[in-house]
């Protein structure tokens, strides 16, 4: 008989007529069944938390997975391509050398600017002034500049930017103007500054120096 009352009352049961205010007043049918779906509900959401950052935690070990075989990879080619890396960086060295001897000495800046001066000339350009300005060191080399100030024809210039881009030392130039003659109308005034390099001898003595020390 209470089976079946409380059959009857669960098959009559509107959720209008829940007290939820007053759940101790609740059947005993209907607080097992409220605390049962809790229980679920519960045990859902723990789940449903604990399967997230389970998840999350898979996702950031592949990610650092990729980046260790990635690592793996290039030190695995640096290895495998040793000798030949060692092969490049001798060749690299011996350019290096090569482009060093092209440096001039103190000795020869004299030179260079005798060689600056024939290509001026020779491009029937008028010489101004060819004056040297002040080094500026660097770590490996020391910077010359050159100020030249030259007159003659547009094309002139091409000529003698030409030749000196050819002569047998490192020579570059930069910040060139060129307007019109202050004396000659028909002639145009081409300043721009030549640079050479020297390499720093002091600084490789020191280092040789240092590597003896060790």
């Amino acid at each position: 008989m209470d089976i079946q009352a409380s059959l009857d009352k669960i098959s009559n049961f509107d959720p209008n007529d829940i007290d939820w205010s007053n759940m101790g007043s609740w059947p005993l049918v209907g607080r097992v069944v409220f605390a049962f779906m809790f229980f679920v509900a519960l045990m859902a959401a723990a789940y449903f938390f604990s399967i997230q950052e389970l998840s999350d935690k898979f996702d950031r070990t592949i990610a650092q997975e990729t980046s260790l075989k990635k690592e793996l990879e290039t030190k695995a080619f640096r290895v495998a391509n040793l000798d030949a890396f060692k092969q490049q960086l001798a060749d690299i060295e011996e350019s290096f050398g090569s482009l060093l001897r092209q440096l001039p000495r103190d000795t020869e800046v004299a030179g260079l600017l005798e060689d600056i001066t024939s290509s001026a000339l020779g491009a029937n350009l008028q010489i101004r002034s060819i004056k040297l300005d002040k080094e500026s060191e660097t770590e490996f080399y020391t910077e010359l500049p050159i100020n030249i100030d030259v007159e003659g024809e547009y094309h002139d210039f091409g000529a003698f930017v030409s030749a000196v881009a050819g002569l047998g030392r490192i020579v570059t130039l930069h910040d060139f103007t060129v307007a019109s003659s202050s004396e000659n109308s028909n002639r145009l005034n081409l300043k721009i500054v030549a640079k050479t390099y020297r390499y720093n001898d002091e600084v490789k003595k020191s280092k040789k120096k240092k590597k003896g020390k060790r």
